[in-house]
């Protein structure tokens, strides 16, 4: 008997107000956590509706895709495809905001999301996937494990939201391989 995860992946072609308002609860949980993602302390409900009221205007024009994985609990991880890029990269996309709650990490949520985006690429037709990730962290760890290849890292380009510098590691997926 096969059994049904304890999660589902699906695309949201628009956000709600209870789509926003599980992310930021996602988006401050990972900041909390110590995710190198863009934010810094103190990092509150305000400042991660703000970013995800900006993710929502992206999606409504088609400029970016979410995917979010959902559990009893509600939005539990999310993940988005950049496709506003340079007129000279229409086939790329970049991933970005690999997102998992603390509450359920190890679950094989993130590599659900990324394994769905992938999948979700192709079907907007991308065959190149590029992202970043902070330097030997478990997400540069998963990615690795998941087959995406390591191109170079950068010591010191981001910090931790505490304030601390970290490295970051580029990665490229080619989707027609």
């Amino acid at each position: 008997m096969q059994r049904t995860p304890p999660f589902v992946i699906r695309p949201l072609p628009r956000l709600d107000q209870q789509h926003l308002t599980q992310l930021c609860d996602l988006l401050v949980d990972c900041v909390a956590g110590g995710a190198s993602i863009g934010f810094m302390d103190p990092f509150d409900s305000a400042a991660a509706t703000k970013f995800w009221e900006g993710v929502a205007e992206g999606v409504a024009m088609g400029r970016r895709a979410i995917l979010v994985a959902q559990d009893a609990a509600g939005i539990c991880g999310s993940v988005q495809l950049v496709f506003d890029l340079p007129a000279n990269q229409p086939h790329r996309a970049d991933l970005v905001k690999l997102l998992v709650h603390s509450r359920v990490r190890r679950q094989g949520i993130g590599a659900s999301l990324m394994r769905e985006a992938e999948t979700l690429a192709r079907r907007h037709g991308r065959t190149l996937l590029v992202l970043d990730a902070v330097t030997d962290g478990p997400a540069a760890r998963l990615y690795l494990q998941l087959g995406w290849v390591k191109v170079g890292e950068i010591p010191k380009y981001a910090l931790y939201p505490d304030g601390r510098p970290c490295g970051t590691t580029y990665f490229y997926r080619d989707l027609d391989r």
